[in-house]
């Protein structure tokens, strides 16, 4: 009897799927290609407006980022016209971290990519291109081609090693199609959240501005906008005596009259708490630099206590803020949501003093000019960095209790509900990568799928 499964380098699939290498599933004019040499772009060719190039920086996880992308001329965009990219194009990272891939989406068409990609443009009439991404997000695939990657140091791959490797694939495109619809559905409801947080994020920090930085209350005053019994935008009329009528000079520039410059030392403490060989728990639910990106806890580890990193120290307890101290500038920040975590030691940790400071704690310590500046102060070789002390001394103006109190309220279920809908993204991503596996290998078919996923709702 002829067996239900065929083994492959990345487990068993089932017997009915065809196996290719990938160059046979690609289209053959411009299957898989590297980018642009350093020759033909160099750093004097970027301008302010142009065509974006996605680089290894901007391959989020089956997306493409567009935070800081460098831009090309039309006219050096059509001198590297080869290195565009389309919608259903795959990038992959050349060197580093070559597991790492991203699908073109229709926000994309029309990009270049760099020379530390590759680009994977397959063929629509063989395979769908959704579809094999999904098959590149498989942990046995990720795996896989980083043991044949060349390099110890620094990974990398080329176009023959990637051209070369095996796609096991269902025959029937239309399974490929309903495969990828069911991924992307718990993807797309992933971005959602992503993309309402994003909003979330953006208006907790324009009040912060507003509030803290510009002090836009008080110029409305100043300048008769807002008089007292009347409310303005995100002024309500009770406010309006929690705010001077003057600015004055100061080291920070112009403050609110009776307002002083102090530091998040007034609001906080620094690093509180640090595991002991007593206080070690069994397990030790991890949270490092690397995967905290821009407000963001992306992935908690799970170590045995001996099994741990030896920086797994810093003890972490809902609203504390994480700052990252080496290379600042990289956005390794976050605020705590959830209990039981350990933070790396190359986190600065603060801990609000009180509950209604939490929220102006974070937004100052992680507001784009404060990681900017903690970026221009690290110093060090390979690994740039700043003490923590330095994060802690952030300067802020000494806004009034009651103030302070009205802007937590404001501002809470704004981050609140920042955090909920990223326990519901960590859910559907757990659903989706549990179910990757066993519809990419065939285990789990299509009704079977839709049946599991119409029981929880979805």
């Amino acid at each position: 009897m002829e067996s239900e499964w065929t083994e492959t380098p990345y487990g068993q699939f089932s017997s009915d799927f065809l196996v290719d290498r990938l160059s046979t599933l690609c289209d053959q004019n411009a299957g898989v290609q590297t980018g642009p040499f350093g020759s033909q772009l160099h750093q004097e060719d970027y301008v302010q407006i142009g065509t974006p190039i996605i680089t290894v920086e901007h391959l989020g996880e089956n997306r493409i980022l567009h935070a800081n992308t460098p831009k090309v001329s039309d006219a050096d965009r059509n001198r590297l016209a080869r290195y565009r990219l389309n919608r259903g194009d795959i990038v992959f990272s050349r060197v580093g971290s070559v597991d790492r891939r991203a699908l073109v989406s229709e926000k994309e068409d029309g990009w270049l990519f760099s020379g530390r990609c590759l680009r994977v443009r397959p063929d629509p009439a063989k395979i769908d291109s959704q579809y094999l991404s999904f098959f590149f997000g498989l942990a046995a695939f990720k795996e896989h081609i980083r043991s044949i990657a060349v390099g110890a140091t620094m990974p990398s791959l080329n176009t023959s090693l990637l051209s070369e490797v095996t796609v096991p694939y269902p025959s029937s495109l239309k399974e490929q199609r309903a495969i990828a619809h069911i991924l992307g559905t718990l993807d797309d409801k992933i971005e959602l959240n992503r993309r309402a947080n994003e909003t979330l994020e953006a208006m907790a920090r324009t009040l912060f501005q507003a509030w803290f930085v510009d002090f836009e209350p008080v110029r409305a005053k100043l300048e008769g906008r807002w008089q007292p019994g009347h409310s303005l935008p995100g002024l309500p009329a009770h406010l309006y005596d929690l705010f001077p009528d003057r600015l004055v000079d100061s080291e920070l520039g112009e403050i609110p009259e009776g307002w002083e410059v102090t530091s998040l030392s007034e609001y906080s403490s620094l690093n509180p708490e640090s595991l002991t060989k007593r206080t070690r728990p069994a397990q030790i639910r991890y949270v490092d630099l690397s995967n905290t990106k821009w407000g963001r806890v992306e992935c908690v580890t799970n170590y045995e206590a001996d099994q741990a990193p030896s920086r797994a120290q810093r003890v972490l307890r809902p609203l504390d803020t994480l700052v990252g101290t080496v290379r600042p500038g990289n956005g390794s920040y976050a605020m705590i949501s959830d209990e039981g975590l350990t933070g790396s030691t190359g986190f600065a940790v603060l801990r609000p003093l009180l509950r209604e400071c939490s929220e102006f704690v974070y937004l100052a310590a992680t507001s784009r000019e404060n990681i900017e500046r903690l970026s221009n102060l690290a110093d060090g070789g390979a690994y740039p960095a700043v003490r923590p002390e330095i994060v802690f001394a952030t300067q802020v103006p000494r806004a009034g209790h009651e103030l302070i109190n009205e802007f937590s309220q404001q501002v809470s279920p704004m981050l609140a509900g920042i955090a909920d809908n990223e326990r519901t993204s960590q859910a559907l991503t757990q659903l989706r990568d549990t179910l990757l596996p066993k519809l990419i290998c065939g285990e789990l078919r299509i009704k079977d799928a839709d049946a599991f996923l119409k029981e929880r709702g979805l």
